[in-house]
């Protein structure tokens, strides 16, 4: 089995073209600690080798690989002549993904946050037109019956603002694909076996992937099993949530079959 080499960061330095493929370099961190009696290692550099044609997927230009944060998969190579590898070790890279910004991804949360507090912010303007009915009440000369029967028509206001929290999850809901019945975090799912021997397909990851950027969202939910929490299907845009670094995902249940 060949070895296989995952890399994170940002490119070091900028971009070569060639015939059929580009090349850039980049470098990680060695480990911080090292067995006794080894020496350590400061950092390692590397030569990425990616196809034209799926560099070109990403979006990524000679300008923003320096600042983008990107995921390679791939493995290393000796094949490669000295002058066009630069780094340590080179890598053929088998796929290429451009990560979520982190400012980026700060900015969403604060937007998501921001909009349940203004839904919130509808029960509290019914408390005040409440109080502001009481004053009025209060300075108008009505006998104690009369004002006995506006309190009671006053009162159902109330349970508007306990129904609040309610109509906040539909809402979160309507904003995720069609057929999600609730949010589930993510370390809370359980991923089986044989799920984990497989390799999604390259190219349905990335369109996944591209659809996240663009909408926020998974394109389906997550199919789980109820109680257990089991993944059943959908195990790419597992991936894809894994990659992008989702805290929730959309779900939707599917029960246990009870035995008669």
């Amino acid at each position: 089995m060949p070895h296989k080499i995952t890399l994170t960061g940002s490119a070091t330095g900028p971009l070569r073209e060639y015939d059929r493929y580009v090349a850039f370099d980049m470098r990680e961190k060695g480990s911080p600690s090292a067995p006794k009696g080894l020496k350590k290692s400061t950092f390692i550099s590397y030569t990425v080798f990616v196809a034209k044609k799926a560099f070109n997927k990403t979006g990524l230009t000679k300008k923003s690989i320096m600042y983008e944060k990107i995921l390679i998969q791939g493995e290393p190579t000796l094949d490669i002549p000295i002058d066009e590898c630069p780094g340590e070790v080179g890598v053929i890279c088998f796929q290429i993904t451009v990560l979520p910004n982190k400012n980026d991804k700060e900015k969403n949360e604060s937007d998501a946050k921001k909009e349940p507090k203004q839904e919130a912010s509808a029960p509290s303007e019914a408390q005040e037109k409440t109080e502001s009915t009481k004053q009025e009440e209060a300075q108008e000369p009505v006998s104690q019956p009369v004002a006995k029967e506006e309190q009671k028509e006053v009162k159902p206001i109330q349970p508007e603002v306990q129904q609040a929290p309610t109509e906040e999850k539909k809402t979160t809901l309507s904003n995720q694909p069609k057929g999600t019945q609730d949010l589930l975090k993510f370390d809370d799912i359980i991923v089986p076996e044989e799920f984990l021997k497989t390799r999604p397909n390259p190219e349905k990851t990335q369109k996944v992937i591209d659809f996240v950027k663009r909408t926020g969202r998974l394109d389906e939910p997550l199919t789980i099993e109820k109680g257990s929490n089991v993944l059943k299907d959908g195990y790419r845009r597992y991936v894809v949530a894994k990659t992008v670094k989702m805290d929730k995902v959309p779900v939707t249940y599917e029960y246990q079959k009870q035995m008669k």
